[in-house]
């Protein structure tokens, strides 16, 4: 198990990441503890390439309202409320308190905290909690992926003009090319693709960033 970009040879990965996604102490502390203490869960920690990428993208969105579904130990909330700046706010959703402890004291050496809630429950439950008007900047979802068009069909409607859903794991490390996959998750994200494909309230686009991210702008 490694963190990094689908397809990458680890000498081209570690060029990449010493080239613009280098993590501070911070994240380099937060990735260290996530393999460490949850080996069987680790993988789902986002690449420190797609951290850089949060932070650079929120800002240049100029993000002031964010949401995001899956937050595990809390590097993505991280880089995205690094992102935001300090008046921007981030609702995070997740079901783990055990997971979200490690998160939180990560914010806090971050200096974030202040920019984040975090609610757990069921996100197919708590996301009907904010606000039915279009108001959110950025969105992140990155969470069980049979949830997907659930939590995509709760945000859109959410999202302002302009406004941009960013989704992971959306290439399932090759797996959607198998159409024949006996795993959920992959099925899901295979249906999920295609109906963001013809989705036409929004603007999307895949990159082959960590396991594949489709960013969509609400039009």
């Amino acid at each position: 198990m490694s963190f990094k970009s689908l397809g990458l040879s680890d000498e081209l990965h570690a060029y990449l990441v010493a080239h613009g996604a280098t993590p501070d102490e911070v994240t380099a502390d937060l990735m260290a503890e996530t393999r460490t203490a949850l080996p069987g869960e680790a993988e789902m920690q986002i690449a420190p390439e797609q951290a850089a990428f949060l932070t650079w993208f929120t800002a240049t969105l100029g993000a002031k309202r964010a949401v995001e579904v899956g937050t595990f130990t809390g590097l993505s909330a991280m880089s995205i409320a690094r992102g935001l700046g300090p008046d921007g706010r981030l609702v995070c959703f997740d079901i783990s308190d055990e997971f979200t402890q490690v998160a939180r004291r990560y914010w806090s050496r971050a200096g974030v905290a202040d920019r984040i809630e975090l609610r757990l429950g069921p996100a197919t439950h708590t996301l009907a909690t904010l606000p039915d008007e279009p108001h959110l900047d950025f969105a992140f979802i990155d969470a069980d992926k049979t949830g997907y068009p659930a939590y995509w069909e709760a945000l859109v409607p959410r999202m302002r003009p302009g406004g941009v859903i960013a989704v992971d794991n959306v290439l399932r490390h090759g797996g959607v090319l198998d159409p024949t996959s006996e795993d959920a998750g992959t099925r899901t994200i295979i249906a999920f693709n295609d109906m963001v494909l013809h989705d036409d309230r929004v603007e999307a686009v895949m990159i082959p960033l960590a396991d594949g991210l489709t960013l969509a702008r609400r039009r």
